[in-house]
């Protein structure tokens, strides 16, 4: 990493600022859809999810019997939000490593319930899926000049 001076921000080989964790976790609360990569029948799957936050965990609701609720118990998966100005051609992206488990408990369940994480795919979406953030990185290409 490169920092120069007493403000200078700190960047990585490809010249991108790297993002602290609090940074990523703001952004990360602000994204409105995610991408959960897993494990599928031994090879990398990703599906575009939205999800809340409760706290520094990202929560995501599924069907039950869907190839994400069988494939995240227990499981380190990762996720990844990002946004981009194609104009100003500048963005960020947001990096999660952590594990995914199902949540069974009734009343972690009750505080699940309450968050406004509203599923936009159609049919039931009963199944709850809390990822901890483990690993936390972030990039921003920086504004040109």
């Amino acid at each position: 990493m490169n920092v120069e001076g007493h403000n200078a921000v700190a960047t990585d080989t490809a010249g991108l600022e790297v993002l602290a964790r609090e940074e990523c976790l703001r952004l990360l609360s602000q994204a409105p859809i995610g991408r959960i990569v897993f494990t599928d029948q031994a090879l990398p799957a990703v599906q575009p999810v939205n999800f809340a936050m409760l706290g520094t965990d990202i929560i995501i609701r599924t069907s039950p019997g869907s190839k994400l609720a069988q494939a995240t118990q227990d499981t380190v998966v990762a996720f990844e939000v990002d946004d981009y100005d194609v104009t100003e051609r500048t963005g960020w992206s947001v990096m999660v490593i952590g594990l995914g488990r199902a949540v069974d408990d009734p009343a972690e369940r009750a505080v699940l319930e309450a968050l406004p994480l509203n599923p936009w795919a159609p049919g039931s979406r009963s199944h709850y899926i809390r990822i901890v953030t483990d690993i936390v990185t972030g990039r921003r290409i920086p504004t040109r000049r």
